[in-house]
């Protein structure tokens, strides 16, 4: 099974809009707080995103 984690950062609307659409697919999700993890920031920004939210599926992004 495919995990999939959505890092955020609060009260983002993109964030919201992605939840929403993950959840009428009916795609369990796990989330990972940017302003609260600075391992997983370090991690999205060494993969060249800037923006949240980053979804990534197993080695997918």
């Amino acid at each position: 099974m495919t995990t999939v984690i959505v890092y955020n950062k609060p009260a983002s609307v993109q964030c919201n809009a992605t939840y929403r659409t993950l959840e009428n697919k009916v795609i369990a999700y796990e989330t990972g707080d940017l302003s609260q993890d600075p391992e997983a920031l370090e991690q999205i920004r060494a993969m060249g995103y800037m923006q949240a939210p980053v979804v990534i599926a197993d080695e997918d992004h």
